[in-house]
């Protein structure tokens, strides 16, 4: 009888009340048809498989994230909360080892959101997997976690949370930011001055095949994963790489996926983009699903595909194989001199521009880190946008030195009492202390 190698658990949500447009391809159909395809191949019917109901996440757990101008309750609606939920319980199902792995098949995505949030860009409002990630540690303990990205986008919300972590690993691999949305994730990009070499990026050129992913996989991401000895491996499963995706233009195939996901090894992944929702999501995530549970996945196969009409060709495949070469050494070796801000007195100063391309908000952003010797270091981030003055956002990371902890109340309170800001944010991750001001 077949029975899963490992015990893998699903959970399932594919928002029914939320979607950008009823024609729009970041609609509930996304999901539907692959819950089909599952139960017509029985799927569920094999011991060690199991569907679980996701849980539904609080403004808390976003707050623990996310600095939301003006408030919280203006960026999410319940479909983001549960879709995080989903997110957690399948976190919980691993962490509480009721399954080996899990998959978080839900929808709305999230990591194109960022650090701060005034709204939509790139279909995301909220990053679900760094909203998991941060409450398993508050419930578990200090973790040490590496995040795998495999959406045909940069991660470039995912990557912004964790700039200045060193205890997150951020791998992305992409189709290259000069030819795709949202034109980011460059191989300098390498993390904030007390995280350099903790986020690594792999700009992938356009036409990239199997052959091409399943290189990067072995040569560059397994070894930098066994380098960093993770406690948790979350693979942000966009699935957008495909080569039938109608927004992109990678040639990615199902088995391809089954196979990058084997190398990989996550224990969770969490669905993020793919947009041809019959010809391609249906059959990747049947081989996702096949092989997180240790099942042949040989069998699975696309309306299509034809490898000879999707193989990539030999410059491509020297060009990436130069990429990796180059992209491990900065990884473990970055530069100390960063091209992406300024030292000001002890803060390392970036400013930036943003486009919420779902909202049509401009966002003006001033993001400063005391690099400290002793710790990851206070955050501050004065944010405004073209809807919301003035805001201001403090963390205090979760190993904290009294210095930084001290710095980041007295900078909050400050903040707080000048009157200069329509909201003041405090995430304070040592002392579990999450407080708002204004509005």
């Amino acid at each position: 009888m077949l029975k899963a190698a490992r015990e893998l658990g699903i959970v399932f949500f594919p928002a029914f009340d939320w979607a950008i447009s009823p024609t729009h391809p970041e609609r509930q159909e996304r999901l539907l048809y692959t819950l089909d395809q599952l139960k017509e191949e029985g799927v569920f019917d094999i011991p060690g498989i199991r569907e679980y109901k996701p849980e539904v996440a609080g403004e808390a757990d976003v707050d623990r994230v996310h600095f939301c101008f003006p408030e919280t309750s203006g960026v999410v609606s319940p479909s983001h909360l549960v879709s995080a939920g989903g997110a957690i319980r399948a976190g919980r199902l691993f962490m509480e080892k009721k399954a080996a792995k899990a998959f978080a098949m839900v929808r709305p995505p999230g990591h194109h959101a960022m650090k701060c949030v005034h709204g939509a860009r790139g279909f995301c409002n909220i990053n679900i997997e760094a909203v998991m990630i941060e409450r398993l540690r508050e419930e578990y303990g200090p973790l040490r976690v590496a995040i795998v990205d495999t959406d045909c986008h940069h991660g470039d919300g995912t990557q912004d949370i964790y700039w200045n972590d060193p205890d997150t690993l951020f791998i992305s691999l992409h189709q290259d930011g000069r030819t795709l949305y949202p034109g980011t994730g460059f191989a300098h990009e390498l993390g904030g001055p007390g995280a350099l070499g903790a986020t690594v990026n792999v700009p992938l050129p356009p036409g990239t095949s199997d052959e091409g992913f399943l290189y990067v996989a072995e040569h560059l991401i397994r070894p930098l994963l066994d380098d960093f000895k993770p406690d948790l491996v979350v693979n942000s499963a966009g699935q957008d790489n495909h080569f039938s995706d109608p927004i992109t233009d990678m040639a990615f195939s199902a088995q391809g996926y089954a196979k990058l996901t084997e190398i990989v090894n996550a224990d969770l992944a969490v669905l993020e983009g793919g947009y041809s929702i019959q010809g391609a999501l249906p059959y990747v995530n049947l081989g996702i699903v096949l092989s997180m549970a240790g099942l042949d996945y040989s069998h699975v196969r696309e309306p299509g595909f034809e490898p000879s009409r999707v193989r990539q060709g030999s410059a491509v495949t020297d060009y990436i194989r130069r990429q990796c070469v180059d992209i491990r050494k900065l990884a473990k070796n970055p530069p100390p001199r960063q091209r992406s801000g300024e030292m000001v007195g002890e803060w390392f100063v970036r400013r930036k521009t943003l486009y919420y391309d779902t909202d049509h908000i401009t966002e003006y952003q001033t993001e400063s880190v005391l690099v400290c010797p002793d710790c990851p270091g206070v955050l501050k981030i004065e944010s405004e946008s073209s809807r919301t003055p003035l805001c201001l956002g403090v963390q205090i990371p979760i190993r904290a030195c009294p210095r930084c902890r001290s710095e980041g109340e007295r900078v909050f309170e400050e903040g707080a009492k000048s009157g200069r800001y329509k909201v003041s944010r405090l995430i304070d991750r040592a002392g579990k202390r999450y407080e708002r001001v204004g509005g």
